[in-house]
């Protein structure tokens, strides 16, 4: 099993749509996946129209909880551990608890040849911070998969979460052997990359100068597409409308899917 969180710093540079598309063409590979919503926007879940306030993620940390996390099978190969609107409350109720960070962990562990074994690979979607929410789903991931757009605030955010990870791994270590917990490896996608501007030119040029970049996304229409109406890109190669420009896209997508794979062999 591999597990990729994607997570950035600021928001809007298109986790939830790597996420949806990443997972939909994993399933589509014969891999069986697991998507997990970790944002209290839920729009990871809703994409699967998908609205519950029991048996989500939200579960897991809150103590007043009866219920359970339910995993919902979306169709073959792929399944979802929904979100909860609740979460950032029950993130600003965990500040007091012992652990706070490891929740996850712990209860992954607890459940994992029950309810997760199977999978191979399991996808997070977070909330574009660093909260205590999301630092449970980076201590349980093997991989970080932070996209970043053309600007400058991106480079700032792309900064941010470098430090605030090398501060997190010195936090969170072993007592014992003074190792840290923290083991997911850093690395960078350029999304949203236009292919007729100096900006984006520039920005390509100063974002695969650092050996983490895995790969750069093109900005299309066909993404937005994809997320609005809930289908996912691999979807669309059955559509007999589709354009030749935007049959060159899936192909290039599919390549840069085979890149995300390779870069976590």
């Amino acid at each position: 099993m591999k597990i990729i969180t994607f997570a950035a710093i600021k928001g809007g540079v298109g986790k939830t749509t790597l996420t949806f598309n990443f997972g939909e063409w994993l399933s589509r590979q014969n891999k069986n996946v697991l998507l997990i919503d970790s944002d209290h926007q839920c729009s990871l879940t809703q994409t699967y129209d998908i609205y519950r306030n029991n048996g989500t993620l939200a579960d897991v940390f809150d103590r007043r909880s009866t219920t359970q996390p339910e995993i919902i099978r979306i169709h073959k190969n792929l399944s979802l551990l929904p979100a909860s609107l609740n979460l950032d409350v029950i993130n600003n109720d965990l500040q007091t608890r012992t652990n706070k960070e490891l929740l996850m962990y712990l209860w992954f562990s607890d459940h994992y040849k029950t309810m997760f074994s199977h999978f191979d690979y399991v996808l997070i979607d977070c909330h574009p911070d660093f909260s205590t929410i999301t630092q449970n789903m980076i201590a349980i991931s093997d991989f970080i998969f932070s996209p970043i757009e053309p600007s400058e605030y991106g480079f700032i955010a792309k900064t941010n979460l470098e430090l605030r990870m090398d501060q997190f791994r010195k936090d969170i270590q072993n007592v014992q052997t003074r190792e840290s917990l923290i083991t997911a490896k850093l690395l960078f996608i350029g999304n949203r990359i236009k292919h007729n501007t100096n900006s984006s030119r520039e920005f390509s040029d100063a974002i695969l100068k650092d050996k983490r970049t895995i790969a750069l996304v093109p900005d299309r229409e066909l993404f937005n597409r994809s997320t609005l109406t809930h289908t996912p890109l691999a979807a669309f190669e059955s559509d007999t409308s589709l354009s030749e420009s935007n049959r060159k896209l899936l192909s290039e997508v599919d390549q840069i899917f085979h890149t995300f794979i390779a870069s976590t062999e």
